[in-house]
């Protein structure tokens, strides 16, 4: 079946595209669709625990930083939810991110341009038609084609689990973003190693140490980072986060890009300090009378083999500062090691299109368009994928309306969403 012509149709239906879908829908000039093969939105379902929140204000909701008026606004959510005044009396900033999910899904529900239950299979160029075939497939089996002057990629980035564990299918080893979904099962096992420092690290691991008492398993935090630290997020450094260093960082030449990004681990990676401070508490309670937890926090170590080991598995590391292997065995193995952005294989016919630098990653305009190697009159926008290009904020939410705001007054050739010039009160490199 073929469907109608689109001005841009969103591939993948995360909280960036389902932005775009929001700011768009009351821009007449823009006809839009979003698909996702899922059958409703949820964000990280694995991982929405009680008494998580997010790490930046409710300020960074889909659309408020872009339009604060907008019907989809978070503060509108509640209104519609009769929970305005619960939030006011709540008194903080930073929502839960059971809230979050279930505030997007309010407003992917109202959104008829947001179809799940639709895989996107291939997209192709039609040169006569100067436009983009997106073929898709719903769960029912039938097929679709539309057609769009422009896409934007929003497909998100997929869990990270080491090369070495690749080859050891199990029940037992898992990534963070399964946590929820495992849990239980985990509990029943002797010992669980969880791997990892990142917030969603802290997170499963303070989860794990509150039942521990009561499951008796042994549990141990094993890192390669040197050590569990706080994220920053003093003010200052919050303003590393803003379109003012996007243009900064993006003005570099890439291969000094990739340096700088290496150096900056402590801003977008770590921990909050209330998750350290209730871990620290919490171990702290349990030592009591000298009854020390069955607990190992261990960092500097770099997980290098793998094996099975009865119902088990034994690990092999090497301390990154003696130089020395140690040699750990666990039932269970939880992986908190992030996640890497995927090129989605519904490209592959296009990718001739695109211009891809020495590491086959996009190369990206500021505009968050891609350079294409073609004179047409098309755009590819990414929602991810620019973190080499666009820097530390490129998966932070608190960008997400800047972002979108950047592409739709692109995409209609005029200003519908101002964006300002200056947003920090510090400067960013020398100024001719």
């Amino acid at each position: 079946m073929t469907n109608s012509s689109y001005d841009i149709i969103g591939i993948g239906i995360g909280p960036f595209n389902l932005g775009l879908a929001a700011l768009c829908e009351p821009v007449e000039q823009i006809k839009a669709l979003f698909l996702d093969q899922k059958s409703q939105f949820h964000w990280h379902p694995g991982l929405l625990l009680e008494n998580t929140s997010l790490q930046v204000p409710f300020l960074a909701d889909l659309v408020t930083m872009a339009a604060p008026c907008s019907k989809f606004s978070f503060l509108n959510y509640l209104k519609a939810q009769s929970r305005l005044y619960n939030f006011y009396f709540l008194e903080k900033l930073h929502i839960s991110r059971r809230e979050y999910n279930h505030y997007c899904q309010w407003v992917a529900e109202q959104l008829p341009s947001c179809r799940f239950g639709e895989r996107v299979e291939a997209i192709s160029w039609e040169e006569n038609r100067q436009d983009f075939a997106v073929k898709t497939q719903r769960k029912d089996g039938t097929n679709f084609t539309y057609y769009c002057r422009n896409l934007v990629l929003g497909v998100g980035s997929v869990p990270y689990i080491p090369a070495c564990f690749l080859d050891v299918p199990s029940e037992q080893i898992f990534h963070s973003s399964e946590f929820l979904h495992k849990r239980d099962r985990t509990r029943q096992s002797q010992s669980i190693t969880i791997i990892g420092s990142g917030q969603s690290a802290a997170e499963v691991f303070y989860e794990m140490l509150q039942a521990q008492e009561t499951y008796g398993y042994r549990l141990n935090w094993h890192t390669r980072s040197q050590g569990f630290y706080q994220m920053e997020y003093s003010k200052l450094g919050l303003e590393h986060f803003s379109p003012d260093y996007i243009h900064y960082f993006h003005s570099l030449p890439q291969e000094k890009r990739d340096r700088l990004l290496s150096r900056q681990d402590f801003l977008h990676e770590g921990i909050s300090l209330s998750t350290i401070a209730n871990i620290y508490d919490l171990l702290y309670e349990r030592s009591v009378a000298g009854n020390y937890p069955e607990v190992q926090l261990l960092s500097g170590i770099e997980v290098k083999e793998v094996e099975k080991a009865g119902n088990g598995y034994r690990l092999v590391y090497r301390h990154l500062q003696q130089n020395q292997p140690y040699t750990h065995e666990t039932d269970c193995i939880i992986f908190a090691t992030g996640y890497q952005d995927k090129i989605p294989d519904s490209i592959a016919n296009i990718s001739h299109l695109i211009q891809w630098d020495e590491q086959k990653r996009y190369i990206v305009n500021i505009g968050y368009n891609l350079a294409l190697t073609q004179d047409i009159p098309n755009q590819i926008f990414v929602q991810s994928g620019e973190f080499h290009t666009h820097g530390i904020g490129s998966s932070d939410l608190g960008l997400g309306a800047y972002r979108n705001s950047v592409i739709i007054n692109t995409l209609v050739g005029r200003t519908v969403y101002p964006v300002q010039q200056r947003n920090v009160f510090q400067q960013f490199g020398i100024v001719a």
